[in-house]
């Protein structure tokens, strides 16, 4: 396995340990779990949607929760009673918990669970406070006055 060292991109930037965090996260990808597979979907320029396969799980089963900048997907089968007996078992039933890192201002705004897909929408809201501004050039025409009102 590689290790990259990302700190010569670090050094003129500031409030990007984050950043480094979601780096070393993404090295170890291999350990996170892939079930049950999903894809991430962008729908619109801000808007996202996470489609899971979660074939044979109900909606009361399946719980999601969204805290900080995580969004955690969490399914518990509930034990069957009477034990079937399974020639082949390909759809996996097992418990599952699925994490995703959003990004600053990502919301999730919706989920559906229809024919065994779970859909969740998530839409990018920043604030007009933080939405970029031109900012006027004034400097000029101040000392221009201060000289005239002399």
């Amino acid at each position: 396995m590689r290790t990259y060292d990302f700190s010569p991109l670090y050094r003129s930037a500031i409030g990007f340990d984050r950043l480094a965090q979601l780096f070393d996260n993404a090295q170890r990808a291999d350990a996170q779990p892939s079930y049950p597979p999903y894809n991430i979907e962008l729908v619109a320029e801000d808007k996202y949607r996470i489609s899971m396969a979660v074939a044979g799980f109900s909606s009361a089963e399946i719980e999601i929760e969204a805290e900080n900048d995580t969004l955690k997907i969490v399914g518990r089968k509930q034990k069957e009673e009477g034990s079937a007996t399974f020639l082949h078992r390909g759809i996996a039933a097992r418990d599952f918990e699925q994490r995703f890192q959003l990004a600053s201002h990502i919301k999730v705004v919706g989920a559906q669970l229809e024919h065994g897909l779970l859909n969740i929408e998530l839409v990018r809201e920043v604030p007009e406070a933080l939405k970029p501004r031109k900012i006027e050039i004034n400097g000029d025409n101040v000392h221009r006055l201060q000289r005239e009102a002399a």
